[in-house]
């Protein structure tokens, strides 16, 4: 039976963003070797936290959907929990994946078009 995911993540900033990149595909391939299923994938980029998360103060910030079943996402989210570089992690049920972007990632497109007319 799969379910329907999302999953928020938020690595270090001292990270480049292509190690933040390997690190968030790190932890899909561990989805799919357990049976789970990417669906999308969105890189909102280095942001600015509200709060310091273990003295860091901006966060590389990832959001991906999966279908997969409870215990694939409960050993990616074991792994992702265990490794030093990620400082927070969210996983939300969801009834269904939206074919349009996520909100943040709507904000970023306004912003660039806004700034370029």
């Amino acid at each position: 039976m799969t379910i329907f995911y999302e999953h928020v993540l938020i690595a270090r900033q001292d990270l480049s963003t292509a190690q933040a990149e390997e690190l968030c595909d790190h932890f899909v391939a561990t989805l799919e070797e357990n049976g789970g299923h990417l669906v999308g994938k969105e890189s909102w980029g280095l942001q600015k936290m509200a709060y310091r998360i273990k003295k860091n103060r901006k966060g590389h910030y990832f959001l991906l959907k999966t279908d997969s079943a409870p215990a694939a996402v409960q050993e990616m989210e074991r792994l992702m929990r265990l490794h030093e570089d990620v400082l927070r992690v969210l996983t939300v049920r969801v009834k269904s994946h939206s074919d349009q972007p996520s909100p943040m990632m709507q904000k970023q497109t306004e912003s660039h078009s806004k700034s370029s007319a």
